[in-house]
């Protein structure tokens, strides 16, 4: 039992890990989309006026398709930082010279972005599928008797 619940937290961890890359690619994704939709004539502010709400809300608005639960306030441990694809795509500055950028560039950094958000929600689903199957196997086990109830009050 000690096992499943081992990596359980070990998959806790991974989640929190891609919550936090999810976060940082949104933000980088609004504030880019933002950018287009202001060359394209389609939003009159500048980009300082409304990085406010960007920040927020996002360009699409507070519901982003997210599970509400609670986000720690730390950052997670991100062992091998800067080795992954993620860390090169987030470790990009083109915020930086955004206003500089030609569209041809945007539209690159959009389509890097957008894959790499692909990539790990794909693998965030997968963390949460495995998290689902050890929530049912710990569930059966107490169900059956094979583990003695009042191992939950031992957890806390």
């Amino acid at each position: 039992m000690d096992e499943l619940r081992k990596r359980r937290t070990v998959l806790d961890d991974l989640d929190t890990e891609f919550s936090f890359y999810r976060r940082m690619l949104h933000g980088r994704m609004d504030l880019l989309s933002f950018e287009i939709r202001r060359r394209s004539g389609e939003e009159t502010r500048s980009l300082i006026e409304a990085l406010p709400q960007i920040l927020a809300d996002g360009i699409d608005g507070p519901s982003r398709n997210s599970i509400p639960r609670d986000l720690p306030l730390t950052l997670p441990d991100l062992g091998g930082n800067g080795n992954r694809s993620i860390d090169r795509v987030l470790g990009d500055d083109f915020l930086a010279h955004l206003p500089s950028l030609e569209d041809d560039e945007l539209e690159e950094i959009q389509a890097a972005l957008t894959e790499a958000e692909r990539k790990i929600s794909n693998q965030r689903r997968s963390v949460y599928n495995v998290h689902d199957q050890i929530n049912a196997e710990i569930t059966r086990r107490y169900r059956e008797g094979l583990v003695d109830a009042t191992d939950l009050f031992d957890e806390q």
